[in-house]
């Protein structure tokens, strides 16, 4: 555990909600961060800013796909992300984000998949800072709520020491005061997503240089930081915000247990994992009621206990249990028994 607990709470002058929670944030991941993990993650702090997948603007614009922006109140605040490259249709989705009540709007500037390149939006946008200057700018004047960007530190042969700075220059012109920067690198050709993720060199220093260089902006450090005590120390180097992804969803109790105490200075008693699974019940209860399957939620919850005795027989059971046609309550009951019985069984 780290040393660094605050005593009150965090207080940030003029910010708004989803300003003050960026101190720490979950990351948008495809796949994962659906409504049914924002919701489990929720419970387990209540301060954190969450986040979206990614959703392409032109579903929402000319797929009318606008069930993609559902969530439920009680995950504020949540950010949506949005990923595209023409500026009337992100202004326009930008919108629609507002009327569905989300805190927050965020421009993809940082995945390298091959689809998001197919379509001229995510990383390679780093290679066209102007034409991200006039995205956010039309989805700035389409909004009240922030507008913010994550992005890379550059892709491919550029050097980012030189382009950065520079990519930050243009996005605050427009009216950005937020950004979230992941601290690698993105090589669009060679590497996969996954790959993008691990390999490329992390360069925190670089990240710690730009928000010297850039006081005004909130800057939030992302890439590689998988521990509270990490985050902390990112926050005390004079970051303003951490953002962590899979470390989140692989360990979430690690993480978002204690955050709302030990990041956001909150005076309540961190839960528990188990208390924060009964919390959670209710609502997979009501997903269940509505016509849901019991593994759209419990998928994301499988590392609930991870490092934790009955771990492996929590993970089995869900991922066996759950996938079943009318599988309910009892096989999480049957999962979070095999994590008592190994919290009561004798050391040695």
């Amino acid at each position: 555990m780290g040393t660094n607990v605050v005593s009150a709470e965090i207080e940030i002058p003029g910010a708004s909600e989803a300003g003050r929670a960026a101190r720490l944030s979950v990351a948008p991941m495809i796949d994962w961060t659906d409504r049914h993990c924002r919701a489990f993650h929720r419970t387990l702090s209540r301060r954190a800013l969450l986040y979206t997948e990614m959703i392409a603007a032109a579903a929402l614009v000319r797929g009318g796909a606008r069930h993609l922006l559902d969530f439920d109140a009680d995950e504020h605040p949540v950010a949506v992300q949005l990923g595209g490259a023409d500026p009337r249709e992100l202004a326009e989705a930008t919108r629609m984000a507002e009327e569905a009540g989300y805190d927050e709007v965020n421009l993809n500037v940082g995945c390298p998949s091959d689809r998001v390149q197919s379509g001229c939006f995510g990383a390679v946008l780093m290679e066209r800072p102007a034409l991200v200057g006039d995205c956010v700018a039309e989805m700035a004047a389409a909004t009240r709520l922030p507008v913010t960007v994550k992005c890379r530190i550059g892709v491919d042969d550029q050097e980012p020491e030189e382009i950065l700075p520079d990519f930050l220059e243009t996005v605050r012109a427009a009216g950005v005061r937020r950004v979230i920067i992941h601290a690698r690198k993105a090589w669009l050709q060679g590497l996969s997503p996954k790959e993008n993720r691990e390999i490329p060199p992390l360069d925190y220093a670089l990240v710690a240089k730009m928000k010297r260089a850039f006081p005004d902006l909130h800057i939030s450090v992302n890439g590689g930081i998988v521990s509270l005590d990490a985050a902390e120390a990112h926050l005390r180097s004079g970051m303003d915000g951490v953002m962590i992804g899979r470390a989140v969803y692989q360990q979430p109790a690690d993480i978002l247990l204690t955050a709302d105490h030990r990041i956001f200075g909150a005076a309540e008693a961190p839960l528990s994992a188990m208390d924060a699974l009964e919390r959670f019940r209710p609502y997979i209860a009501r997903h269940l009621e509505q016509g849901g399957r019991l593994h759209s939620v419990t998928r994301h919850m499988l590392g609930l206990f991870a490092g934790r005795p009955g771990a492996r027989g929590w993970r089995r059971v869900l991922s066996e249990g759950a996938t079943r046609d009318g599988a309910g309550l009892e096989v999480l009951d049957a999962a979070l028994a095999m994590v008592r019985d190994a919290a009561e069984e004798p050391a040695g």
